[in-house]
């Protein structure tokens, strides 16, 4: 079976039942309720492209919240109206304020932009490991936030760069977390997928086995970085104004608890995972604000959801390291229930009837 047709099989169940879900929501739920689906499948598409990178490389990223930031810029700067451009940006460089994109160009456009950026930042990346290669994803993160925060002239600084067209919903957001999903799949399926985990499990034996680590490193961190950068654009053009603060450490900790919950190391984890933190995230809010529960009000509590986050994280490398799934993917799972059925249905038969 070829990888693509395998990947299709694979994929099918996972990208179905979003589909599914999206559906529901899209026919039956109220506006506000749409609004958090939207923010669900837009996190997943993240959360699968930071997992296409730290799942099969084995190294923690802290940086790729920068890609989502760079491409949600890119896309604004690509079609905000010109005449609001001169007046936002009117001192921005590369000709900006003459340059007007229409959305489907200008998406094109800000990928290839962010996967560029990623390639050159992977060439340095892709020969480090374990710390050394953390903390330089950790000032990525800083370096982006404070290039967004003092290139005035490019991104407004610290106030809201606005106009934006409102171009995408819950539809396109389905599509891009099924897109990514499936690309995800494909990489972890492949020969240079399988290479990489084991390089992850065992750097120095993967290399005594002609492993290319680097550039399989160098690749799944492109690919991690297009994904993650498509999400960035779903931020954009839904919301319509961006901000620096978006692309910092509070999405960071949101994408990374996400991945780690569900494991790190499977696709199908990274789903259940961010299902799993968008529910509880959503709760967190809600009990933040004081809800009145029975008649009862409860208290505000300020900084739930951060606490909420962090809690998972520390709770989840404690006691389950590998996440909730570990290393299986949904397949795995159906497989070997029917393995194990299998397996009881010819014990049954071999036992003598009484």
């Amino acid at each position: 079976m070829s990888l693509f047709l395998r990947t299709s099989v694979n994929a099918a169940l996972p990208i179905l039942l979003l589909v599914l879900f999206g559906a529901i929501v899209l026919l039956f739920a109220e506006p506000f309720q749409v609004r958090i689906a939207y923010a669900f499948f837009m996190n997943l598409t993240i959360a699968v492209g930071l997992q296409v990178f730290m799942g099969n490389s084995g190294v923690v990223s802290f940086g790729h919240v920068s890609f989502m930031g760079i491409a949600a810029y890119a896309v604004a700067l690509l079609t905000i109206p010109l005449s609001l451009k001169k007046t936002l940006i009117p001192d921005a460089p590369f000709g900006l304020p003459e340059i007007h994109l229409d959305v489907a160009p200008a998406v094109v456009a800000a990928l290839l932009i962010t996967t560029s950026i990623a390639w050159a930042f992977g060439f340095v990346l892709k020969r480090l490991g374990g710390a050394a290669a953390e903390i330089l994803t950790l000032a990525l993160l800083v370096v982006s936030y404070v290039v967004f925060n003092a290139w005035i002239d490019l991104t407004r600084g610290p106030r809201s760069l606005y106009g934006i067209p409102v171009a995408s919903s819950l539809p396109w957001a389905v599509a891009a977390s099924a897109v990514a999903i499936f690309v995800a799949k494909m990489f972890r399926d492949s020969e240079g997928g399988l290479q990489l985990r084991a390089s992850s499990d065992n750097l120095l034996a993967a290399r005594a086995m002609g492993v290319p680590v680097e550039r399989l490193r160098h690749r799944a961190w492109v690919i991690s970085a297009g994904l993650v950068g498509l999400g960035g654009m779903l931020h954009a053009t839904y919301l319509g104004t961006i901000g620096p603060n978006s692309y910092y450490f509070t999405q960071t900790f949101l994408i990374m608890a996400m991945v780690i919950l569900g494991g790190m190391r499977s696709v199908s984890g990274t789903i259940v995972g961010t299902a799993l933190i968008s529910a509880g995230s959503e709760l967190a809010r809600i009990l933040e604000n004081g809800p009145t529960i029975l008649g009862q009000k409860l208290p505000t509590m300020f900084g739930l959801t951060g606490f909420f986050l962090g809690a998972v994280i520390v709770l989840c490398m404690t006691l389950r390291r590998d996440g909730i799934l570990g290393d299986d993917e949904f397949e795995d799972i159906l497989r070997n229930r029917r393995a194990r059925k299998a397996q009881g249905a010819a014990l049954a038969a071999d036992q003598p009837a009484s």
